[in-house]
């Protein structure tokens, strides 16, 4: 006899109906134990208005400018949920990344993460001044997955765009004979189909990306606020 589903009750207020909900399929995902603590849903963004108002497990807090360490305060301050901070990796590496990681570190910040082009030498240099987890960004694959792991890489993030699936599933294989319970997470794209393909073949955490959902709620509610006046 199959056990009825079960209920779960939902604890709200009129001020904070519109909190940014990430897609439910993301909870069919194993999931990541960070400090304790599952993460299952990681939401991409820099908007501090959308990270205080959303229901994500974690933070994603990577952006394509030098890391700049007042940002990293300004998300610190609104976020009640863990943050994974960007440090470079690309033009920003070596010492300077390091630096950057012990700030992010020191503000609150629970894993850091490396772009895909960062060298063995900075990670290896992140991983003497942090005590917490260090996320290598994977974007395709030739990557030596062993070196990285070796170097101290923690978890793998994947950011393959249309091949992201294909990409999680390759990097699944690589890691099933070196460490196959390896931590991935992945970017899930746009709809449930492709965060569904992405977790089947593998990734255990998925990044929702939170484009315009500020500006989109700002407009429904003033569309609303028209009417009835």
């Amino acid at each position: 006899m199959l056990e009825p589903k079960k209920v779960v009750p939902n604890l709200t207020s009129k001020l904070r109906a519109d909190i940014v909900e990430t897609p439910a399929i993301i909870r069919d995902a194993s999931g990541i134990n960070l400090f304790g603590k599952r993460i299952k849903s990681i939401i991409y963004t820099m908007d501090v208005a959308v990270i205080a108002n959303c229901n994500a497990d974690a933070v994603l807090a990577v952006y394509p400018w030098t890391p700049n360490t007042k940002i990293l305060q300004a998300i610190s301050t609104v976020s009640n949920v863990p943050i994974f901070a960007g440090i470079g990796g690309g033009l920003t590496k070596g010492l300077r990344s390091a630096t950057i990681g012990f700030f992010a570190e020191e503000n609150g910040a629970q894993a850091v993460v490396l772009n895909a082009p960062t060298p063995l030498e900075t990670v290896v240099s992140v991983g003497k001044v942090v005590d917490i987890p260090i996320i290598y960004t994977v974007v395709n694959k030739s990557i030596d997955v062993k070196k990285r792991i070796d170097a101290g890489v923690k978890a793998f993030n994947v950011a393959g765009g249309k091949q992201t699936a294909d990409l999680v599933r390759w990097l699944r294989q690589e890691l099933a004979t070196i460490s196959p319970n390896f931590p991935i997470i992945a970017s899930g794209g746009k709809s449930n189909e492709q965060i569904k393909q992405t977790i089947d073949a593998g990734a255990n955490a998925i990044t929702f990306t939170a484009y315009g959902v500020t500006e989109a709620t700002f407009q429904k509610k003033m569309e609303k606020y028209r009417q009835e006046n």
